[in-house]
């Protein structure tokens, strides 16, 4: 049994093939350092090389590739001797040849066609105003329309609903002439209004003229309109005018005793 146990070969390890390898590569190194060849390296001398060369502009070969050779002029066609001088130009001159012929000069007849003008042509004469009167420009003021009772106007897409309770629009008491107020109403579906603004005025005359009564009135008479009802709701401008009554005298002058 022992005898048979030694004839088996033992297994190299892994440290013994790493140690083995180790030493083939070191010596495979040192043979290539050993056998190397030390000569230093010299450019091989070029000894064909292309050159390039530049063309002139005069070889022919170059004006045959030109696609306008016989499309535009050029500097050594047939017409270059031609265009390529200038003409020389003989001056005129401007030397007077023949003595100068004086004109007659008649004495009678100096100043007859300013005398036939005056006599043929009569200037209306006028009279210089030195102070003239200033024209005065009156501003014209429009007229509001006089009528004996408030008037109510409806405009836009509310004209189209019927009112359902028509307002008794009062005359107003006030001294002076009241511009025309105008607000713009918003009905609901139902026909009840939901918002009254007090539109501003269009110009200054109606500026000026506006009165607190006049707006009053027109914002509570629109609160309380009622209309048909309708799809969807509805915006209109509603402009009262109104009529005037004059103030009572509230002071009358004492009697005299």
């Amino acid at each position: 049994m022992n005898s048979a146990a030694e004839l088996i070969p033992a297994k190299w390890t892994r440290a013994r093939w790493l140690v083995w390898i180790a030493i083939i590569l070191v010596a495979h190194v040192a043979l290539i350092f050993a056998f190397a060849s030390r000569k230093k390296i010299v450019p091989r001398a070029v000894t064909a090389q292309p050159q390039l060369f530049l063309a002139e502009n005069s070889s022919d070969l170059i004006v045959l590739d030109n696609p306008t050779l016989f499309v535009l002029p050029h500097a050594d066609d047939f017409a270059s001797a031609i265009w390529r001088k200038t003409p020389s130009r003989t001056p005129p001159t401007f030397r007077w040849t023949e003595p100068p012929r004086w004109l007659p000069l008649v004495a009678d007849d100096l100043g007859s066609v300013f005398l036939h003008f005056m006599q043929t042509n009569q200037l209306d004469s006028f009279q210089l105003d030195f102070k003239i009167q200033p024209r005065l420009n009156k501003p014209v003021l429009p007229a509001l329309p006089q009528t004996e009772n408030s008037t109510l106007q409806i405009t836009g897409d509310l004209a189209k609903r019927q009112i359902l309770n028509p307002p008794d629009l009062p005359s107003l008491a006030y001294n002076d002439l009241i511009a025309p107020a105008k607000v713009q109403a918003l009905v609901d579906a139902s026909g009840n209004v939901v918002s009254a603004i007090l539109l501003p005025s269009a110009n200054s005359w109606e500026t000026a003229a506006r009165a607190d009564i006049g707006d009053t009135n027109a914002l509570a008479i629109t609160r309380a309109l009622r209309f048909v009802p309708s799809p969807r709701p509805t915006v209109g401008e509603l402009i009262f005018n109104w009529h005037i009554v004059p103030l009572p005298a509230t002071n009358a002058p004492a009697n005299s005793p």
